[in-house]
């Protein structure tokens, strides 16, 4: 079983970009899936996630509008599509799978089945 990220990098404010998560030796249709962040010196958050029917969808209200989570269920693949990304966007993204899913929030630790190994996003002029 493993988790692949990649598409993070160095972006102006203001900028795009999509994070990409490929999962192997499992299949990602109908599990709980998440993007979480950490930022130096400070906890790892939820960022998005939902859950295996994809009926309860979570979106951080800092990047409501601005973030969209998808699935790709032939490529077996998560993506994280990110606009108009601000300096306080910048952290490590971590995928995860099977995290606890709730209309308030996301949560990981030990609950979480997998971790991808993170892809560092760096918004800066």
């Amino acid at each position: 079983v493993q988790l692949q990220a990649s598409g993070g990098g160095l972006v102006q404010p203001g900028g795009s970009l999509r994070l990409s998560c490929t999962a192997s030796g499992f299949i990602l249709s109908h599990i709980a899936i998440g993007w979480f962040r950490q930022a130096p010196g400070k906890e790892r958050d939820g960022v998005v996630c939902s859950n295996g029917s994809d009926s309860i969808t979570y979106y951080d209200p800092s990047v409501v509008g601005r973030f969209t989570m998808s699935r790709d269920n032939a490529k077996n693949t998560v993506y994280l599509h990110m606009d108009t990304l601000k300096p306080e966007d910048t952290a490590v993204y971590y995928c995860a799978i099977d995290p606890v899913v709730r209309s308030y929030g996301c949560f990981g630790g030990s609950e979480v089945a997998y971790w991808g190994q993170g892809t560092q996003v760096t918004v800066s002029s």
